[in-house]
């Protein structure tokens, strides 16, 4: 890079427009949408689509509901110009989509593209020639004047072979490339031209599309030259103002959205934004922007994967993981700030009563594009006390009180400090069952009990397999749960009490499982937990006692570790 970029670089033309309207207005209707990935899109590609895969690629984009569709270059190639025709001949097009074909204004290519759509039910046939003072000049050598002719001797040999197929319902698409740095008043004169030679009318209608071939200024002045295009123009009827913005500058969506506030009522582009040097316009976030701002879209992505699925077959490129809306990793948040907020945002969403959707870091709900919850929070060291504990709510039930959330957070970051690699959710249970005793044999293993109430409260008799051993437990208390703890405490002599405890069933059937998640403490306030899961309450409730008491066991030197040990580790 040069210190002086100026000297190399001229900063574009910004259009004066004092009387703009476009920043007031609010987008609440989609535009018409044209998919070009069969053209634009596959012109771009190291390896162009064969047959097969334009087809699979135009089928998926009839599923998500194109209605306009540009499908091929057909006096470019062979296998563009057949593929027309065979969605022709074997009536693949359904009766409310149209084709589009683009062509150079050359007579002889004209010729063949008109060729291509003998027998069309409706056409639309996308005629272009470069206008901006750099083509003209350095790459044509044209003037204004020859420019003009060029574009209309096109006009004029279309319609002249339209009118031999009458049975065809044609429409024109005129481009003046490119007219992003095209002077505004040329494009307007090359554009009333065109115009005037087609005559639009209701039955063969005109669209207009002004595109940014190569982006070369900030989004707002293109939305200037969009209106004052629009307000300059003789006379719209029949008349569509079309856009086809690139992303040079990495600027196409906003670049759109702004033309669309301009005015603009269509848009191409390609999904997720294919296309020559850095791409067009991608259709899909567009798409969704407008629907996470309440805009129904008329385009269908609720089973966003299928489109990546088939994009990236048939493109043979991949879709970036943090591509918006798409990407693998868009909905996943691993920090455990953002992790805390969504977790909350949830729990608050149960309480909303206005069914709009407010979770902190998440535009639009997953499930809305076809993905799930589990791929929102992903934990790795980065993470903090809630992911971990969400994604156990999410796909266990398991409804953590925080002092629990806290210490399992810990037990996570040791492991991902270990690994430093991310955690699975089956590793993350796994890891949760082996903390907390939740295995087929715990370390203190109740095996079964009897307890009849005192005139002072309640015994208990608890026979428990400890280290391959059966041992009896007997003690007294206030209730079930103090008369463990009392055996607890004589039998192993330890000074051990219950800090907290809570419960609550999973599921709500009335067969269902009880969660227990019991947190004792010792003499120095060191906290230790156990979680227990049983059809039967009290079972659920001195197993979690046990399975707590075993975690301080394993932490005290006058007992065996591998006495302690987890027999096995598998679910209950």
């Amino acid at each position: 890079m040069i210190n002086i970029p100026a000297t190399k670089y001229a900063p574009a033309t910004i259009v004066k427009n004092p009387n703009r309207r476009w920043p007031d207005n609010r987008l609440t209707q989609p535009p018409r949408w044209l998919s070009t990935d069969l053209r634009d899109g596959n012109q771009a590609l190291a390896t162009p689509m064969d047959h097969e895969r334009k087809l699979h690629f135009f089928e998926h984009l009839v599923r998500c509901g194109f209605k306009e569709i540009e499908i091929a270059f057909p006096s470019a190639s062979q296998t563009d110009f057949d593929f027309v025709r065979h969605l022709i001949e074997s009536n693949k097009i359904p009766n409310d989509v149209w084709i589009q074909v683009i062509t150079q204004s050359r007579i002889d290519l004209i010729e063949t593209t008109m060729a291509s759509l003998i027998g069309a039910p409706r056409a639309t046939v996308h005629l272009y020639n470069a206008t901006a003072p750099v083509f003209r000049e350095l790459v044509f050598k044209k003037s204004k004047a020859q420019t003009i002719e060029l574009a209309v001797a096109g006009v004029k040999k279309i319609k002249e072979l339209a009118e031999q197929q009458p049975e065809t319902q044609w429409c024109l698409q005129y481009s003046p490339e490119t007219f992003c740095f095209t002077e505004l008043d040329f494009a307007l004169e090359i554009c009333e031209a065109v115009k005037e030679v087609w005559q639009p009318s209701q039955q063969r209608p005109l669209i207009l599309n002004l595109p940014t071939t190569v982006e070369v200024n900030t989004p707002n002045v293109f939305a200037d030259q969009i209106e004052l295009f629009i307000n300059q123009f003789s006379d719209l009827s029949d008349v569509t103002i079309s856009v086809h913005p690139h992303n040079d500058r990495g600027t196409g969506v906003a670049s759109a959205e702004l033309a669309l506030l301009a005015g603009a009522q269509r848009v191409e582009g390609c999904l997720f934004g294919n296309g020559e040097r850095t791409g067009n316009v991608d259709l899909v976030t567009l798409a969704l922007n407008l629907y996470s701002q309440g805009v129904a879209p008329q385009l269908d992505f609720s089973d966003i994967k299928k489109s990546v699925e088939v994009t990236e077959y048939c493109n043979r490129l991949p879709v970036h993981p943090r591509h918006p809306y798409a990407g693998e990793l868009v909905f996943t948040a691993f920090s455990g700030s953002h992790q805390d907020a969504i977790k909350k945002g949830f729990a608050q969403r149960e309480q909303d009563a206005s069914g709009y959707w407010q979770i902190p870091y998440l535009p639009l709900d997953p499930k809305d594009v076809g993905c799930n919850y589990e791929e929102v929070i992903r934990v790795n060291s980065q993470s903090g006390k809630s992911g971990a504990a969400w994604l156990l709510e999410q796909n266990h039930g398991l409804q953590l009180p925080r002092t629990l959330q806290v210490d399992f957070s810990q037990q996570v970051k040791s492991y991902t400090d270990r690994t430093g690699i991310e955690m699975t959710l089956a590793e993350i249970w796994q890891l949760f069952r082996e903390s907390y005793g939740v295995v087929s044999t715990p370390r203190l293993a109740l095996i079964n009990y009897t307890s009849q109430p005192l005139t002072t409260g309640q015994q208990i008799e608890a026979n428990v397999l400890f280290g391959g051993q059966k041992i009896q437990l007997n003690g007294s208390g206030n209730g079930l749960l103090s008369a463990l703890i009392n055996a607890v405490r004589t039998h192993f002599n330890i000074n051990i009490n219950i800090k907290n405890y809570s419960e609550h069933t999973l599921g709500h059937k009335t067969q269902s499982k009880a969660v227990t998640y019991v947190e004792c403490e010792a003499p120095d306030h060191t906290q230790y937990f156990g979680v227990a899961i049983d059809a039967d309450t009290s079972r659920a409730s001195i197993q979690a006692i046990l399975n707590a008491v075993a975690n301080y066991l394993i932490h005290d030197s006058r007992f065996d570790t591998e006495q302690l040990r987890f027999v096995s580790a598998q679910i209950t």
